[in-house]
C-alpha cells in the first residue's frame, strides 16, 4: 500500500472465496486460521505471529473450529508446549515472523486478484463489520476502540469504510 492509501475491506463473497482458496493450499488449516484471525478477530500480522496456544481460549466460532483442528495436529509435535508454543508456525520453525504473515496475505490476495487488499484488509473489514453491529448489543465506537487496542477514537474511525448504500437506505427512512 502506498503512503496515505488504506487497504480495501473485504466483501462477504471475497471472504468466502479466500477461505475456499486457502482450503486447497498445503497447510490449509493454518492458512485459513491466519486469514480468520485477521477478518474475524481483527488481529494485525504481528499479533497473529505471536498468538500462543495458552492465549487462544475465547474466539469467534469460525476461528474456534480451526483452532481446535490445528490443535489436534500441533499437539502431536515433539516440541509442543501449550504454554509456550505459537499457534502459527512454519513447517521448519516454532514460530512465524510478522513479515512472513504479510507475505502470505500478499500472495493470497494476488492469487485471487483482490486489488488493493493487504494484510490489513482483514482488520479493516473486522472493524467496519463491528461498527455496523455495535448498536445491536448496546455498545458504542468506544467499545470497538477498546477492543481493537486503539488509543484514539479517530484511529478507529479511520478504519471504518463508508457504505453509500446504507446512507441511501437511511435517508429513505425519513
Amino acid at each position: 500500500m502506498g503512503l496515505g492509501k488504506q487497504s480495501k475491506i473485504l466483501t462477504d463473497k471475497q471472504v468466502k472465496t479466500m477461505l475456499l482458496h486457502l482450503s486447497t493450499t498445503r497447510m490449509s488449516i493454518r492458512n485459513q486460521l491466519i486469514f480468520l484471525l485477521s477478518v474475524k478477530s481483527g488481529l494485525r500480522s504481528k499479533e497473529i505471529s505471536r498468538v500462543r496456544w495458552n492465549m487462544a481460549v475465547d474466539s469467534n466460532k469460525d476461528v474456534k473450529v480451526l483452532l481446535l483442528e490445528l490443535f489436534d495436529i500441533e499437539k502431536q509435535r515433539y516440541d509442543f508446549d501449550i504454554n509456550t508454543s505459537n499457534v502459527i508456525r512454519t513447517e521448519r520453525s516454532k514460530h512465524s515472523s510478522p513479515q512472513s504473515i504479510v507475505n502470505m496475505f500478499q500472495r493470497w490476495y494476488s492469487d485471487l486478484e483482490f486489488i488493493g487488499c493487504s494484510s490489513h484488509s482483514g482488520r479493516r473489514t473486522f472493524i467496519t463489520n463491528l461498527s455496523k453491529k455495535i448498536s445491536l448489543v448496546g455498545g458504542s465506537l468506544r467499545d470497538i476502540q477498546s477492543l481493537v487496542g486503539h488509543k484514539n477514537l479517530q484511529t478507529t474511525q479511520r478504519y471504518i469504510e463508508v457504505d453509500t448504500d446504507c446512507q441511501r437506505k437511511l435517508v429513505n427512512l425519513i
